[in-house]
């Protein structure tokens, strides 16, 4: 946690992102000169995302810093823009990017979407144990340690983390019983390694055709899907007047507020299923379930499906997905915010071990991907779906069209469901790795 950054008023932090996001949409609209060739490399959602990383870096801005009070006390301080983004923004961008949604042509996707987030999810479970021992052979101490301190039970937090999510992440914490005074580390590695990786994979979207043609992919189901929901789009386009643009935001917001209220009922009720299931381990595979950001999102997207069902997915026509494109956009950026570069830095061993590991997963999926000829959008949201979840594979899959978004949220959520089973695989094999 760093010192206190230039501006730590939310207010003045939302507004430089804004700032950032309007400088870079106006540049994309830039036809000549440098920006369109800059643009054709790096797609705006990257820089969407890094632009805010280099606020946080520079120390203009930051998510959490501290501040030692008159009378010598540490204070902890962090900012509200990324809970605010992902509680509220993220769940009415999916409501509106899900309106207009086919249900049945993404159902024609095919199995190769369901293969390749499984294989992402392979990709975790034995890049662990391979990272380990490839690091091992050059710096036995850093993947070492005995009893609670074990590394292998800190990374089996992040294994819980990579197939499913934060609930996922202290379920393994909780089974595997690792020193949670050393538990910040694999957070701060979680944070630097997925971050980066995510970077990559935004990099590639503004590559994707030329990756797709080295794939040998047939991607005419996506294509027939963004057909589809364009030519709807357009049959039903209209300029929106105040009370379009006033039902697009009740519809989006009335709904978040459905599914919070769903939440706080659930999660808790569940909360009291699972504390009464007698294995341990199969407890802890259920975490999930007392999770109200599983609920959230779950509920926002079924209420969404249901919606697009009805004449409320005339919306489209007045331009519903844009708003949802802008929460998205937000959210981006609030993440990208919570990255210092320079924390590459700080624990260069166990990011080490955090980036083999993650190199592991997608070589993983170019090589099935190469075989079954998957388009790149199932490599870049079938991984997204394990190591981001719920918050960023929309965000991804979003990023190729909007009404893409909802696949994303599908297979995070099936992420979720086998995030701790899965993990608890790849700590055994970590176990045997690190000799424990």
């Amino acid at each position: 946690m760093q010192q206190a950054p230039i501006f730590t008023d939310d207010t003045i932090v939302f507004g430089l992102l804004m700032l950032t996001l309007g400088f870079i949409f106006y540049t994309e609209s830039i036809k000549t000169g440098f920006w369109p060739k800059f643009y054709k490399i790096i797609p705006g959602l990257f820089m969407a995302y890094m632009l805010p990383a280099v606020l946080t870096t520079s120390g203009l801005i930051a998510p959490e810093w501290q501040t030692t009070s008159e009378t010598g006390e540490v204070v902890n301080h962090s900012t509200s823009l990324y809970y605010v983004s992902s509680r509220y923004l993220l769940p009415a961008a999916l409501v509106l990017m899900t309106l207009s949604i086919d249900l049945k042509a993404v159902f024609n996707l095919g199995w190769k979407a369901l293969v390749m987030f499984l294989t992402g999810t392979l990709g975790i479970v034995i890049g662990g144990p391979i990272a380990i021992l490839l690091v091992s052979m050059v710096s036995p101490e850093t993947v070492g340690g005995v009893g609670p301190d074990a590394v292998w039970r800190g990374l089996s937090t992040l294994a819980g983390s990579w197939i499913g999510g934060g609930a996922n992440q202290t379920a393994m914490l909780e089974i595997f019983e690792y020193n949670q005074s050393e538990y910040g580390k694999m957070v701060f590695i979680d944070i630097v390694v997925a971050n980066i990786w995510m970077a990559i994979i935004l990099i590639g979207i503004g590559r994707s055709k030329a990756i797709d043609k080295w794939l040998g992919a047939d991607n005419s189901a996506i294509e027939a899907l963004k057909e589809k929901v364009t030519s709807f789009a357009k049959s039903v386009k209209r300029n929106p007047s105040l009370t379009d643009i006033m039902i697009i935001v009740a519809i989006a917001f009335g709904t978040v507020s459905v599914a919070h209220i769903s939440a706080n009922f659930l999660a808790p009720y569940f909360e009291g299923v699972v504390a009464n299931i007698e294995s341990k381990t199969l407890r802890n595979t259920f975490t999930f379930l007392d999770s109200q950001f599983f609920w959230m999102i779950s509920i926002a997207t079924l209420v969404a499906i249901l919606l697009s069902f009805t004449k409320a997915k005339n919306y489209e026509g007045a331009g519903a997905s844009k708003f949802g494109s802008v929460f998205i956009y937000i959210l981006v950026a609030s993440i990208g915010m919570k990255i210092d570069l320079m924390s590459i830095f700080d624990n260069p061993g166990l990011i080490a071990v955090g980036l083999i590991w993650m190199s592991i997963h997608a070589i993983l999926l170019i090589i099935i991907a190469k075989i079954i000829k998957a388009p790149y959008f199932f490599l870049a949201v079938g991984s997204q779906a394990n190591v981001g979840g719920a918050a960023s594979a929309p965000i991804v899959a979003s990023a190729f069209h909007p009404s893409l978004a909802t696949v994303g949220v599908l297979l995070a959520v099936f992420g979720y469901a086998i995030g701790t089973i899965a993990a608890i695989g790849c700590t055994i094999l970590m176990k045997l790795a690190a000799g424990g």
